[in-house]
């Protein structure tokens, strides 16, 4: 399950607090993996930053538990629009990966 969050500028520092705790337990979000992306360069809002997760249901519904007080669920247009901005970074990274391992 894919999953987009947003989050006020000014909160970042006590979302990145609960993204980066206890980076070992079965259940982090380290192990889960996310990307954190500025608003400028999801070309949304600037002045929210944007929490993407690709994750079980399971562990979905424990982030939503772990960030409702720093970040709340995007709406389906901005987590289409952030989605696919992610997308086309991990493709051109990959072309580029690609291009210099040959």
């Amino acid at each position: 399950m894919e999953k987009v969050y947003e989050c006020d500028i000014e909160k970042q520092n006590d979302l990145k607090k609960i993204l980066e705790a206890d980076p070992y337990a079965q259940d982090s979000f380290a192990r889960a993996g996310y990307k954190l992306k500025d608003g400028t360069i999801v070309e949304a809002d600037k002045k929210k930053v944007y929490l993407y997760i690709s994750a079980s249901d399971e562990f979905i519904k424990k982030a939503d538990s772990r960030l409702k007080d720093v970040a709340k669920p995007s709406s389906q247009e901005t987590s289409e629009k952030v989605i696919s901005k992610i997308l086309e970074e991990e493709a051109t990274v990959a072309s580029g990966v690609a291009m210099f391992g040959e």
